[in-house]
């Protein structure tokens, strides 16, 4: 498969066009949605870290499948009939979830079976390259000019999660509005240093 660097999804809304960022934390998910005909049981379960994509993902393999996201606060006897329907009809199924079964837990037994055999992926950490695809995806949604050398500089420095670039991000557009000053070094280093001090990531909305 030749490597994409994202994956655009026409969404309506604020943010006119989402995107998803490939590379290594999602392309053996990628991969493996090539041969979603021959998964067990014609069905997989996908689990990851937060913001990392997951219901993006859900929604552009709604193209290839079926897929349902926040799969553990579904009824069981739905999962259970989505199953079925995709035995049927030959339709794969996608479950956006926790692990299953070591997070998951199901009082169905039938489904719990199921479930167990289906295939299991995961969205992994991002590496330096998709860190730096990240930060860059997210200021062109927010129309965020980062400035030479941003990438080079907040990669090294940002925790290697979704969610903290994320946060990352917004946390340098709002320091650059509130200040009336383009996104430059300095604000960078104070960004960073909020969201150090801080202590968390805060949700900025269904982006990535």
């Amino acid at each position: 498969m030749a490597r994409p660097v994202q994956i655009v999804l026409p969404l309506t809304g604020v943010l006119k066009e989402q995107t998803v960022v490939v590379g290594n934390a999602n392309e053996g998910f990628l991969r493996a949605c090539e041969d979603a005909a021959h998964w067990p049981f014609r069905t997989a379960i996908l689990s990851g870290p937060p913001r990392s994509g997951k219901s993006l993902l859900a929604r552009w393999f709604g193209g290839i499948g079926t897929a349902i996201d926040d799969a553990e606060d579904v009824a069981e006897d739905e999962l259970f009939h989505a199953w079925n329907r995709a035995q049927e009809s030959g339709r794969p199924l996608l479950l956006i979830g926790r692990p299953v079964p070591s997070a998951w837990k199901i009082t169905l037994p039938d489904l719990g079976s199921r479930l167990g055999a289906a295939l299991h992926l995961s969205i992994d950490a991002p590496d330096d390259d998709m860190l730096a695809r990240l930060i860059e995806a997210h200021a062109a949604q927010r129309g965020l000019a980062l400035g030479e050398g941003a990438t080079t500089y907040l990669v090294p420095r940002v925790e290697r999660s979704f969610a903290a670039v994320e946060a990352l991000v917004a946390e340098i557009d709002r320091l650059s509005l509130e200040r009336k000053v383009p996104a430059r070094q300095a604000i960078w280093r104070e960004a960073l240093e909020r969201l150090a001090g801080r202590g968390d990531s805060p949700e900025q909305g269904d982006l990535f």
